[in-house]
């Protein structure tokens, strides 16, 4: 598969304003140097490159004084500044530049939304745009190469995932070792520097914990007794890694319906890819006993990347109730309530759950299938 066009390549002049900072957060590996590189390329006037891991950039910022930031990049017209949250006091630096020089447009990435985010909103509010990206999506395949293409390839990207170095590569060994890799070298660094922790093996475990219950609720107590660590500090490694990209959380939906659960969560990964990575399972999809799970893990998070780039504004819930009834994804926008039930095996088709009609008579019930997914999440 060639060069893949991402979405964002052509929102990036709307973004891009001076005075203003914009931020792209995403997980490692998928793209977001490359894409702000391509749109640096393509604008008039003279720009700084620079890294978070850059020992002047850091002392430059570091130092928060007007004069010393200010003197380093006059006469730049953009600034961009990759991986920003390894900058201790970025947000402060990025406002004393934006005050010092306000015709000067800033660009910051960042692969850990609790260091960046922590750093950067107070000092930015109301300077900053977000926004998101993540693997590639359907959406973005789709729009290049057609529906055909997209269903052709629908297995491989249940099993391997839509990391853009997977989808280039030819054979599935190189696709394994790439992920194998992005396992081991790149998944937990963010972490692992926050917390200073030497390793990441409770971390790998419980990601492993949580690949088998997809579509499942998560219980705090069972995964501190699976893992022989406390329960607050299970609390503490799920936020990490949902803000390391690596998991998404949802919460059940209610409307103070007794009989409806509310209290527990579901766990989805931000790429099928990786989960499969973390169990070690990259097994066709005729042989697998979770194709149920790689389904909904890909219907769920596909339908997030449609929301983020078409700037779909939801709130993401999942429903069940106490006596078993369930739908999968719950989407309430616009006053509005619309139920999904991702289901790849289409012989059997499910119904509304009567207790989700009687109780939201407005609210719609689809099921999301191979047959129909495009739809979805394009």
């Amino acid at each position: 598969m060639s060069w893949i066009e991402r979405y964002l390549s052509s929102e990036l002049t709307r973004l891009c304003k001076p005075g203003k900072v914009f931020v792209l957060y995403g997980p490692r590996r998928t793209g977001k140097t490359s894409i702000i590189e391509q749109y640096l390329n393509e604008i008039e006037g003279k720009t700084f490159k620079g890294t978070g891991d850059d020992f002047d950039l850091r002392q430059i910022f570091s130092s928060q004084k007007q004069t010393r930031i200010i003197s380093n990049f006059k006469g730049y017209d953009t600034v961009f500044i990759d991986e920003a949250q390894s900058v201790r006091h970025i947000g402060m630096g990025l406002k004393i530049l934006i005050d010092g020089l306000p015709e000067l447009r800033i660009i910051v990435t960042g692969s850990s939304s609790f260091k960046l985010s922590h750093q950067i909103g107070e000092p930015l509010t109301g300077r900053q745009t977000v926004s998101m990206l993540y693997p590639i999506s359907v959406g973005e395949l789709n729009a290049q190469f057609g529906g055909m293409e997209v269903n052709k390839n629908l297995d491989e990207y249940l099993i391997f995932g839509m990391y853009p170095e997977t989808l280039t590569m030819e054979n599935h060994s190189d696709k394994k070792d790439y992920l194998i890799q992005l396992r081991n070298s790149y998944l937990f660094k963010d972490i692992l520097e926050l917390e200073n922790l030497r390793n990441g093996d409770k971390l790998n475990d419980l990601l492993k914990l949580l690949a088998f219950q997809i579509g499942n609720e998560v219980s705090l107590n069972e995964l501190s007794i699976s893992l022989g660590i406390a329960k607050q500090t299970v609390f503490r490694y799920l936020e990490l890694l949902e803000r390391a990209f690596i998991i998404k959380k949802i919460n059940g939906f209610s409307r103070n319906l007794r009989n409806e659960i509310t209290k527990t969560h579901r766990y989805y990964f931000l790429d099928n890819g990786i989960r499969n990575a973390v169990i070690n399972n990259f097994n066709d999809m005729g042989t697998r006993m979770d194709q149920g799970m790689l389904w909904e893990n890909f219907c769920f998070i596909e339908r997030l990347k449609k929301q983020e780039y078409q700037r779909i504004y939801s709130n993401n819930y999942f429903w069940r109730t106490y006596t078993q009834q369930e739908i999968d994804m719950v989407e309430e926008r616009d006053g509005k309530l619309y139920g999904y039930e991702f289901k790849w095996n289409t012989k059997k088709k499910p119904k509304s759950p009567k207790l989700w009609t009687n109780t939201y008579p407005d609210a719609t019930f689809q099921s999301i299938t191979p047959d129909n997914f495009l739809e979805f999440v394009t």
